[in-house]
């Protein structure tokens, strides 16, 4: 049996978008078409403002999708600017955006792609 080992990923950063229900896909496929692998979506359910703002006192849908994706470093700007802009943010209560650094991070790397010490 092959000796397992972990591959630490250091210079990468997570970056996590939460946008309105239904506009996950959108930005997925923004991201695929930049070489993207992949994210993670899931719900999400937001308090505030908006939720009274329904007519009449009802309230507005706050469920959310929340994106999340792990990027080296070098392309955190231009990820974010994608997402940013698939996501429509620039538009008031469409959702918000930012960026983590991560300290530490790991995941399979095929051996092809590792750079030898």
């Amino acid at each position: 049996m092959a000796k397992r080992k972990v591959t630490n990923l250091t210079e990468v950063a997570l970056i996590t978008c939460v946008v309105q229900k239904g506009l996950a896909d959108t930005i997925n496929s923004s991201l695929l078409e930049v070489g993207v692998q992949g994210s993670t979506v899931h719900m999400g359910v937001g308090t505030g403002v908006r939720e009274r703002l329904g007519i009449l006192g009802v309230a507005v849908d706050v469920e959310r999708e929340v994106i999340s994706v792990m990027v080296p470093v070098d392309q955190t700007d231009r990820i974010f600017e994608r997402i940013f802009l698939a996501g429509r943010l620039d538009t008031p209560g469409m959702g918000y955006i930012y960026v983590t650094p991560l300290l530490q991070a790991a995941t399979y790397i095929p051996p092809n792609l590792l750079i030898s010490d």
